[in-house]
């Protein structure tokens, strides 16, 4: 199949982005899809997650941006790309000094396309790569947004949560007038309260004003989200069974779907 690169974006944080990569990821893994998790925070919570701590001397994606030498850019990927134990796929770790690339890289050219640039060296190892976009606007995500066959717009239910997508779609709209074709992009409604009629209503305005592009897969609230978070794992590995690691294998089984139809 061709490479598929999901970017996982919202300008607001707390709605889920990193449960949403590492719980897209071990979903579509544990479907037998060949799947690498990319940490573009420099917050590292994906990393952290899964036990890459920032401190640990190894290669991270903050030297992968920094090479100036294109040519040498799939020597570092394939250094820094990592197994995860249990969770069925790997890991491209991120570290706290990715915030420094804005002032790193002010003055180079073309730099909002250094991961576009990647794909060819993961076209052949990989089925789909999930990018963990920090909340703002920059290098990152912009490179995210640029290399993306699909950016993924996790949305908590919540009025408020609302802002954080126009803001999204207003840089999603700035970068569209440069490139060759629109950014292609889904709501994902997250920690969805079935009991609250505020969630309720939130759900119901996404789907009459976004129609085609709110998956119909939703993220319940789920304490094991938390429990997995404690034990460095994925919700699929510690409550396989539970609402949340359903909800997953869903929007996994919808991505692939799409992708087919």
């Amino acid at each position: 199949m061709t490479l598929q690169v999901l970017a996982v974006a919202n300008q607001k944080g707390g709605v889920g982005k990193t449960t949403t990569a590492l719980s897209l990821g071990a979903a579509l893994g544990e479907m037998g899809h060949r799947v690498l998790v990319m940490d573009l925070d420099p917050h590292a919570c994906a990393s952290i997650h899964l036990g890459f701590y920032p401190e640990e001397q190894r290669t991270t994606l903050y030297e992968l941006f920094l090479e100036e030498d294109a040519g040498k850019r799939p020597a570092i990927l394939d250094n820094l790309i990592a197994s995860t134990t249990n969770a069925k796929f790997d890991v491209a770790p991120s570290h706290i000094r990715l915030s420094e690339l804005e002032m790193d890289l002010r003055d180079r050219a073309g730099i909002g396309a250094i991961l576009k640039q990647c794909r060819r060296h993961l076209h052949d190892r990989y089925d789909y790569v999930i990018l963990d976009c920090p909340p703002h606007v920059g290098i990152l995500l912009v490179n995210a947004l640029v290399a993306a066959n699909l950016v993924i717009i996790p949305m908590q239910t919540d009025f408020l949560a609302l802002h954080g997508v126009r803001l999204i779609f207003a840089t999603m709209k700035t970068l569209n007038k440069a490139l060759p074709q629109p950014i292609d992009f889904r709501i994902l409604a997250t920690m969805f309260d079935r009991r609250a009629g505020a969630c309720q209503r939130v759900l119901r305005l996404l789907r009459q004003k976004a129609a085609n592009k709110v998956f119909e897969s939703i993220i319940p609230m789920d304490t094991k989200f938390r429990e997995a978070s404690g034990m460095g794992k994925t919700i699929l590995e510690v409550a396989p069974s539970s609402r949340g690691a359903q909800a997953y294998r869903h929007l996994a089984k919808e991505i692939t779907a799409n992708e087919n139809a």
